[in-house]
């Protein structure tokens, strides 16, 4: 009999325990692999906020807990457009509210002449006029989704808006929601003459780098954003993700790791003659250590395989809820998968520590005794 064949034969004779064994710890792959595909959904979400419309950076708030929540003024906002080796800038306002039981439906406030100096894909209808109060443009998800075409009438925060143009974009949030007249905005979320941030564009042969940061240092109550790990300077909550993904990864881990130690250890005591046996044959302790690790690293691959499979149906499930079709998707990053493999590795060798020293501490003689 083979090596691999003797570990195989240990897992199945307790077939319920290794089953159960099995199933505990893909129950906290399955948690870590869905976690991060939903954590990797909003970076992904976060980073193509971060350049939108073809803008090198934007500005926004400093310290704001959330995107949502920061506060750029008029004044700011003229400031950073008159800004050395800024080109273009152009001021947004966020505004979410329950549209059709969407209940984080994002309503874009942008002045209708930016329209004109941005990259915008217009896939149906025109741009709305530079004076309009109530056209807007919809996203080709939000259309689909409210079943709203040109020509048509949406409903937002109990102000009529006819529907001009449909757009097609890259960031799920974006193209699930809706652009409008700055102004109209701002009197709908009560914030005139304030918007939420700046996307800025530098003029030629300006390096965008090097001009998000003399901005940030002129305006201590701003700061930019230029990519993914800007993104917490102003919106925590990202932060807040990252931490709560770290510590189930830990708490899975933890549990994941008695588990197999609880497995292993009554494995062992269970075969404590038979081990006595195979050291009395010459069995050295290295053998007897790469026969328990190898028990306890199969348990864990088979758990990681089947985790990694219900990880992804799980953050599949998570976004057939409506709320969060519009808000993110699954990134299905590989990192996240070798995490996953990763976290049962760790999972099995420390879920061995424990047997392998019983198994190495067993005297032959005192081994075979055993009943």
């Amino acid at each position: 009999m083979s090596f691999t064949s003797l570990i195989l034969k240990n897992l199945l004779r307790q077939r319920i325990r290794t089953t159960l064994t099995v199933i505990g710890i893909a129950i906290g792959i399955t948690t870590v692999i869905a976690l991060g595909l939903i954590v990797g959904g909003m970076k992904q979400t976060a980073g193509a906020l971060t350049r939108a419309y073809g803008a090198d950076f934007f500005v926004a708030q400093a310290g704001s807990s959330d995107l949502s929540f920061s506060v750029v003024n008029s004044e700011q906002v003229q400031a950073i457009d008159r800004y050395p080796g800024v080109e273009h800038s152009m001021g947004v306002l966020l505004r979410i509210s329950r549209v059709s039981g969407n209940p984080f439906f994002v309503t874009i406030g942008v002045r209708p002449a930016d329209l004109r100096m941005i990259d915008l894909r217009v896939v149906e209808g025109r741009l709305p006029a530079d004076d309009a109060v109530s056209e807007i443009l919809l996203g080709s998800d939000a259309s689909g989704r409210l079943g709203a075409g040109v020509g048509d009438t949406v409903v937002i925060d109990d102000r009529d808006f006819t529907v001009v143009g449909i757009y097609k974009s890259d960031n799920l949030w974006e193209d699930g929601g809706a652009m409008a007249p700055l102004a109209t905005v701002q009197e709908i979320a009560g914030r005139p003459d304030l918007v939420t941030m700046v996307y800025v564009w530098a003029e030629d042969g300006v390096d965008p780098k090097e001009l998000a940061t003399s901005i940030r240092d002129d305006m201590p109550l701003l700061t930019t954003v230029a990519d993914t790990g800007d993104y917490g300077e102003v919106d925590q909550g990202m932060e807040i993700v990252d931490a709560v993904y770290l510590a189930i990864s830990a708490l899975a881990v933890g549990i994941g790791a008695i588990g197999v130690m609880n497995t292993m250890v009554m494995s062992v005591f269970e075969r404590t003659r038979e081990i006595g046996i195979l050291r009395a044959v010459g069995w050295s302790d290295n053998r007897i250590v790469r026969l328990i690790v190898g028990e306890s690293l199969i348990l864990c691959l088979v758990a990681a395989v089947f985790g990694s499979i219900l990880g992804v149906l799980a953050a599949q499930a998570v976004t057939l809820i409506p709320a969060v079709q519009s808000l993110l998707e699954p990134a299905y990053d590989i990192e996240v998968f070798i995490r996953g493999f990763v976290v049962a590795g760790i999972v099995a060798l420390i879920g061995a520590i424990y047997p392998v020293v019983r198994a190495i501490r067993l005297q032959p003689m005192e081994a075979l005794r055993h009943e």
